[in-house]
């Protein structure tokens, strides 16, 4: 296998010199199945898991592999089985908070350049914008190109307006309405990929994450469930985060949907997905208006006008306030593992100097 054809580069090829003289290899993640991984390697597919120490040593859950992430590893080639030693600096990663009250990242995709984030025309919630907006969010974090593609299209009686409702919400990104059914749209995704490119496909279930993969290998992959009756929502035909290779160049990742996507990142990246309310922030009579009442608020006068939608106004407020708190938390642990490490040092340098017979 050609690893220039998973994304391989001349940084990770830089990043993996510490490592060639032991004798390890250099794999991308293809799968991750609780804490079992498939790597793709020069000399193929191996089945492989984190080392020891590597456990050991990974703070939190952002630290271990990610589908998408290059590892160096230990091989067995009569077992077809390797030892992940270490995983190589990530060009980018899609991070989301874990679920419930942990302050934890957990990393969804590693090392792409495209985020594909999609919606169903289909009706019901798969076309939803405060959750496209979420969406947009994360993905001006991971520091990847995004792009909306409103699948379903076949489905949906009025696509211009769809695409005008989504275009409010997502200034200056590509949207694309394809069908995964009929097979249209698919040179539109397809002008985003290439040799080398690897892009993850991101949404709730329902809204045809799998049916587009299937449509752009020409093949079906895996079985695509039938919607459920009553809220148009799919089953969960995605069970695991996993990358594919497309015949014509580029991989994609596949990821199951998405029923909890908690912010992570700061209150920069907020500002990044909502220019248009930056924008008009700008215009306010003070600098640091929080935009809930000062007077020559340019902000809530678009609001009260009618330029501004309220729902869109009320879903930045949310995310900087979620982004806000996030932050905090973020700082705190790491204060905490600052104080920890530091605590470890001294009782080891105390047992140290005792073991020795000094005072």
């Amino acid at each position: 296998m050609d690893l220039s054809e998973l994304g391989w580069d001349f940084l990770f090829e830089e990043a993996y010199q510490q490592y060639k003289h032991r004798g390890l290899i250099p794999a991308k993640v293809g799968r991750e199945d609780r804490g079992m991984y498939l790597l793709l390697s020069a000399d193929g597919e191996l089945a492989g898991e984190v080392s020891g120490r590597f456990r050991h040593e990974a703070v939190s859950k952002h630290d271990y592999p990610a589908v998408g992430d290059w590892v160096v590893a230990d091989v067995l080639p009569q077992e077809q089985k390797a030892t992940i030693q270490a995983v190589l600096p990530r060009k980018s990663s899609f991070v989301r908070k874990v679920a419930g009250g942990r302050t934890e990242g957990q990393v969804v995709a590693a090392n792409v350049d495209v985020t594909f984030i999609v919606c169903g025309l289909d009706g019901g919630r798969n076309f939803n914008l405060r959750r496209t907006e979420r969406y947009l969010t994360l993905a001006r974090e991971s520091e990847t190109d995004p792009v909306l593609l409103l699948n379903k299209a076949d489905l949906c009686p009025d696509v211009e307006t769809c695409v005008q409702q989504a275009e409010s919400v997502a200034a200056g990104v590509p949207i694309h309405t394809v069908s995964a059914l009929k097979g249209t749209g698919l040179e539109r995704i397809r002008e985003h990929l290439g040799p080398g490119r690897s892009a993850v496909l991101l949404g709730p279930s329902g809204v045809g994450k799998s049916a587009l993969i299937n449509a752009l290998l020409g093949e079906k992959r895996q079985t695509v469930n039938t919607q459920r009756k009553g809220d148009l929502q799919g089953r969960h035909t995605t069970t695991r985060r996993e990358l594919v290779v497309l015949p014509d160049g580029g991989i994609v990742i596949d990821t199951p949907g998405m029923r909890e996507l908690q912010m992570w990142g700061d209150e920069e990246t907020v500002a990044q997905a909502f220019t248009d309310i930056e924008e008009l922030a700008e215009q306010c009579r003070f600098r640091d208006c929080k935009h809930q009442g000062e007077p020559g608020c340019a902000v809530q006068d678009a609001v009260n006008q009618g330029i501004l939608d309220a729902a869109r106004f009320d879903s930045y407020l949310r995310l900087q306030r979620e982004m806000a708190y996030v932050a905090s938390r973020q700082d705190q642990r790491a204060r905490n593992e600052a104080e920890l490490k530091w605590k470890n040092i001294r009782k080891w340098t105390r047992q140290y100097y005792k073991e020795r017979g000094h005072k």
